[in-house]
């Protein structure tokens, strides 16, 4: 039975965040282990939904190597994202970094980083020698409609200016 597979704990987590539960909060408090699912060994997440108390359960498969975390946000290796689409991980980043705090450099730093990261996973999705992300690196919904709204932003200089961007506000420091 293959499991959806979380490349890192920072993937599962952001994966989490992105799936509420049926009553919309995705407000749980998680716990995780290794467990063994018909002879397959998966990483398991449980928790109490917040806002309703229903038992909440994900399984994922283990990538095939390791993601040693060397920063945070560690989501995964070279290889693309196989949980979140280039539309969903473009989501993200632009969320994250409309919610920056606008206090300075200082308050936003941690927050850009993120949006980097997931500028760093959709160009992920862009296949050697070629300047797009391709139709196949988009099957979810939301990713979907990312892509419909402005599927231009999918070339690959496009993604690179924007995460540029994003890191150079990261690494701006007051004065």
């Amino acid at each position: 039975m293959p499991f959806p597979v979380a490349r890192s704990r920072d993937e599962a987590f952001l994966y989490l965040d992105l799936s509420p539960c049926a009553c919309g909060s995705a407000d749980t408090a998680w716990e995780s282990g290794l467990v063994t699912v018909a002879g397959e060994p998966v990483s398991r997440y449980t928790g109490t939904c917040s806002g309703c108390g229903a038992a909440r359960e994900f399984l994922f498969g283990l990538p095939e190597r390791e993601v040693a975390p060397t920063r945070f946000p560690a989501f995964g290796g070279p290889e693309p994202s196989r949980l979140l689409d280039a539309g969903e991980w473009l989501w993200v980043a632009d969320t994250v970094a409309g919610n920056a705090p606008a206090g300075g450099p200082d308050e936003a730093a941690p927050v850009l980083t993120v949006a980097v990261a997931a500028m760093e996973e959709v160009v992920k999705f862009v296949p050697p020698g070629q300047d797009e992300v391709p139709g196949e690196a988009f099957w979810t919904e939301r990713g979907r409609r990312v892509r419909d709204a402005g599927p231009g932003r999918f070339r690959l200089d496009r993604l690179l200016v924007v995460r540029d961007a994003y890191r150079s506000l990261a690494t701006q420091k007051t004065t």
